[in-house]
């Protein structure tokens, strides 16, 4: 029996802050940015709301799109992988778990757009794996 393992994530919620732009050595972007994702659910008969944060890493041209007209406040679809990290600083160990993104889709429109600053409705385009350092 072969042994079979998936790791797909699809996360629909909206920017809590910019997303920030960094170069690998190659030269590839990696647009990074977070996620609040609400959850409704009834309890007891009363309507309750839980938010779950999400980090989002986006590579290459993708990125470059992200970085460019996403802004805190923006919804989006995010499509992708996740990822666990971990280093050790000042002796203690520490690790996270984030989205590397293969597609993230701009959607509704952004919060006061201006003309010079308008996002396209089409997705991002999606990474190559090649793009990607790992």
């Amino acid at each position: 029996m072969a042994n079979i393992s998936i790791n797909r994530v699809i996360l629909a919620g909206n920017l809590v802050r910019d997303p920030e732009t960094r170069f690998l050595p190659s030269g590839v972007a990696v647009a990074s940015f977070s996620i609040a994702v609400n959850r409704r659910y009834k309890s007891n008969n009363e309507v309750k709301e839980e938010v779950s944060f999400f980090d989002i890493s986006v590579f290459g041209k993708a990125g470059e799109n992200c970085a460019e007209y996403l802004s805190k406040g923006r919804s989006v679809l995010v499509e992708g992988r996740l990822r666990q990290r971990s280093w050790e600083t000042d002796g203690v160990k520490r690790s996270k778990v984030e989205v590397v993104a293969d597609n993230v889709q701009f959607l509704g429109s952004p919060r006061g757009a201006s003309a010079e600053k308008g996002a396209p409705a089409a997705p991002a385009p999606e990474s190559q794996d090649d793009d990607i350092p790992f």
